[in-house]
Formats: C-alpha cells, structure tokens, sequence
C-alpha cells in the first residue's frame, strides 16, 4: 500500500510529465488558452495513460522481454520460445497500443461532445504522437514496475500528473490577460517563466516523499577526529598558560 502512494504521489509531482522531463510541451502550450478546453484535454491524456501503460505492461511481461514467450511452449532452459527476445518490438507495439486508444477516445469525445471536439482541435488524434503518452510506458519498462497494478497506478497518476499542470497554467493564462505584462515577455515567454516557477514548486514536494532521516537519535558523541583535534586544543592552551605564568 506504502509502495503504491508513494508511486501515485511522485508520479504527479516530483516526476511530473511537464515539470520534471518536459514531456508533451506542444499540447501543453498550444491547448492551455482556456481552462474548459485544457480539462478537455487533460481527461483524454488521463484516460488514455490508464489504458495504455498497463496494457504495454504486459505487452512487456508476455510478449517483449528475453525469456517473456515461455509460456507457450513452457520451456525455460533458453530453447524454443523461451530463449526469444523481441525488445526491439517495443516502440512499434507500444505506439500501435497507443495510436488504437486514441482513436477510440476520438471517437467517444466526438460522440458525446462535439463542442469540445472542435475545440480541441488537431491536437486531440495528436496525442498519438504526443511523447507524454508514450514516455509513460517507457517510463514503465526502464523503472522495472513489477505488477500489473502499479503499472495502472502509474498510468493514472502520470495523467493526472500532466492534467494538473495544464490546468493551472490554463487558469494563470485566463487572468494574465488582464495583467500589463512587458511586451517582450507576453505570449509564450511569460508562459515558459509561470511554468519553469510551478516546476519549482512542484519538486519541493520531494522532501515530503524521500523519506526521512535515517533511523535512530543523532549520536552526540564527538568523533575520534573531533577528539584528537579537542585534545590538541587543549594541550596548546595549557602551553600558552605555563608561558604566561
């Protein structure tokens, strides 16, 4: 249970998509003019995250590491099946994963809310390319999750990560407008300067999640080091005295 919070909480603010590792700026900055169309947005990459990671978990498990085909032929000495590995496949199964979920969310918001389908625009099948959604599942291989369920944590809490970051630099965009921002800084440079500061303030959040101070009271006996140094202290102050006297 520890294991899956921690996960779910640095995934959304310490290794946030867009504060952390950049990952699905163009979306970020190009869909983030209004809140309605940046919650839009959010959803689809949040749903699209929970499907796509824990399907490519196993994608990865079953299919795609050394030695993962062994369940076919039940073989685990290296031959047959078993001594197969397809890590090469992984980008190619991984974007065909994501390219399918996409299309299945395109269909869903077109469906049952056309406004926000034409709000979003081009930007809604880009998130097939968008390199957030599929860091998540590379992000799941190279970190070594081990089940299946701390993949779908990951997956959701990555996307709720990133809907999070393009809310609130949609909401701080609504009310710049209205502010007198230099003229050199208006547009993308105020936006990149409000998103380098909450990327900060995102990662103060690291203190709270790497645990604390190691077991046990701090040892308040001096060193061997502090000792010797306390003792030649001492013998050149009682020198200094018996010159004085």
């Amino acid at each position: 249970m520890i294991e899956h919070l921690e996960l779910f909480f640095k995934s959304i603010f310490i290794d946030n998509m867009v504060f952390a590792v950049f990952l699905g700026m163009c979306s970020y900055l190009a869909v983030s003019k209004k809140v309605a169309t940046a919650v839009g947005l959010g959803a689809a990459v949040i749903f699209v995250l929970a499907i796509t990671v824990p399907l490519n978990w196993l994608l990865d498990q079953y299919l795609l590491q050394p030695g993962a085909l062994a369940w076919i032929d039940g073989s685990a000495n290296g031959e047959g099946f078993s001594g197969m590995d397809l890590g090469f496949l992984s980008f190619i199964m991984f974007i065909a994963t994501i390219a399918t979920m996409v299309q299945l969310v395109e269909i869903i918001v077109e469906k049952f809310s056309p406004s926000l389908y034409n709000s979003l625009g081009i930007f809604l099948p880009l998130i097939a390319v968008n390199c957030a959604i599929l860091g998540g599942s590379l992000f799941m291989q190279s970190r070594e999750i081990e089940t299946f369920g701390l993949a779908l944590n990951y997956g959701i809490s990555s996307g709720i990560g990133w809907f999070l970051a393009i809310l609130a630099i949609a909401a701080i965009r609504e009310k710049i407008r209205y502010s007198n921002v230099p003229a050199p800084l208006r547009g993308l440079g105020i936006t990149f300067i409000i998103t380098g500061l909450m990327g900060i303030g995102f990662l103060s959040f690291g203190g709270m999640l790497t645990g604390g101070d190691e077991e046990g009271e701090p040892s308040t006996e001096p060193t061997a080091q502090v000792q010797e140094i306390q003792t030649e202290d001492a013998k050149e102050l009682a020198a200094n005295t018996k010159v004085i006297e």
